[in-house]
């Protein structure tokens, strides 16, 4: 459905006019506070219960007189298939489900934090769009919701039978979306994760090595060591001193 070219950001619209028009289309998802809209005529409010999709080359404004702020996704062409633009243009206005409000807040805190990586902005949209449409979420959406499960918890044994399992396909067709839509084997992928989860946790906290080791999935301390000096050259205690030297 989507190609990585669509963009994410968080905005804020003050009392002034802001009319537009422009070739891409867009979708604004409210975090915070009231956002008055007028869509080529047709007028409403955005706030948490709903959101709002502008076709290219449709002409919009937004005013707001209190606090707020939206998460604004761009799409440009072939960013999203002929169907789903379709059915978005039937109903600017859309009502925002309670799944779409836990992806909304998700996205939203990880541009925030700026770790809205374009694997993870190219796995969540279509989700997200799944949500606002209320289909059944597509393969795609699904290996989005399992990479999600395993970022919030690294340290289960996720072996590619579980992993499979979590996305409802054998799997050698997991291998397959992994190659398809990441580039890399389900294993790679999860590898590449835990290693630079304990890159990040090294530099940003002051948990012993063994403690990082557990929580990001290692067997044990000489398990991590292992893997970080055959990708990196490093200790884990090494990694850490250089970094923070470096800072």
């Amino acid at each position: 459905m989507f190609t990585p070219s669509c963009s994410i950001a968080i905005r804020s619209y003050g009392s002034a006019s802001t009319a537009d028009s422009h070739a891409f289309a867009q979708i604004a998802l409210p975090l915070e506070g009231e956002l008055s809209m007028d869509i080529a005529g047709r007028e409403s409010v955005l706030d948490r219960s709903r959101a709002a999709y502008v076709e290219p080359g449709s002409r919009h404004d937004q005013v707001s007189h209190g606090v707020n702020r939206s998460l604004i996704l761009d799409f440009y062409p072939n960013d999203l298939d002929t169907r789903a633009a379709d059915r978005l243009a039937l109903r600017p206005y859309l009502p925002v489900t309670p799944e779409a409000t836990h992806l909304i807040d998700y996205m939203g805190a990880m541009v925030a934090s700026e770790r809205m990586l374009p694997h993870r902005l190219k796995l969540w949209v279509p989700l997200l769009v799944d949500a606002l449409l209320g289909d059944a979420p597509r393969i795609a959406s699904r290996l989005a919701r399992l990479l999600a499960a395993i970022e919030a918890n690294p340290a289960l044994d996720w072996t590619v039978e579980v992993m499979a399992g979590k996305v409802g396909v054998s799997a050698s067709r997991l291998h397959a979306i992994f190659q398809e839509e990441l580039g890399k084997s389900p294993r790679a992928w999860l590898a590449e994760f835990r290693l630079n989860l304990v890159c990040r946790l090294l530099v940003d906290t002051e948990l012993p090595i063994a403690e990082l080791a557990y929580r990001c999935g290692y067997a044990d301390q000489s398990a991590l060591t292992r893997a970080m000096r055959n990708a990196m050259g490093l200790t884990p205690a090494a990694y850490r001193r250089q970094a923070r030297a470096q800072a």
